[in-house]
Parts: C-alpha cells; structure tokens; sequence
C-alpha cells in the first residue's frame, strides 16, 4: 500500500523562505519517496510507514531549529501500487 501526502510549508517571520523551502525539498528528497513539486505544495508518495515517518521527520527537524512556520499536510486515500 503506498500513501500520498500533498505538503504545503510555509516558513513565517523569515528574510529568506525560498532557501527554508529548497532546504526542505533537499531533505525530503533523501528518503525513499517519490516528489512531485508543484507551485505551492509538493506531493510525496511512498509506503506508508515512510510517509508518516517523514511528516514526524520534517515537523521535529524545523521545530528543534527554533523556526516559526506552518505546516499543512493532507493525506489521500491509500493506493495498491
């Protein structure tokens, strides 16, 4: 089963939210997920288990550097592939 989660992160009270935003499409492209990166959010889709890991990944990493942010995270029905 493998799950899809569409990731919006905005980084708030920062100079530079484009380079918050590249560190953060770094990061994720490092786990066994496919990316894909859109306008405004970007779609991760892999086992589940990863997926979730991730999301838990990604919250504590920004909230242990001390950043002030919003993350959005919507999470699609399951699919067999």
């Amino acid at each position: 089963m493998k799950t899809i989660a569409q990731l919006t992160f905005i980084p708030l009270y920062t100079d530079h939210p484009k380079e918050q935003v590249q560190d953060l499409l770094e990061f994720v492209a490092q786990h066994e997920v496919e990316v894909d990166v859109n306008y405004l959010s970007t779609s991760i889709k892999g086992d589940t288990e990863v997926v979730f890991n991730l999301i838990r990944e990604i919250y504590n990493t920004m909230a242990l550097e001390g950043k002030k942010f919003r993350f959005h995270v919507e999470l699609l029905s399951p699919t067999e592939e």
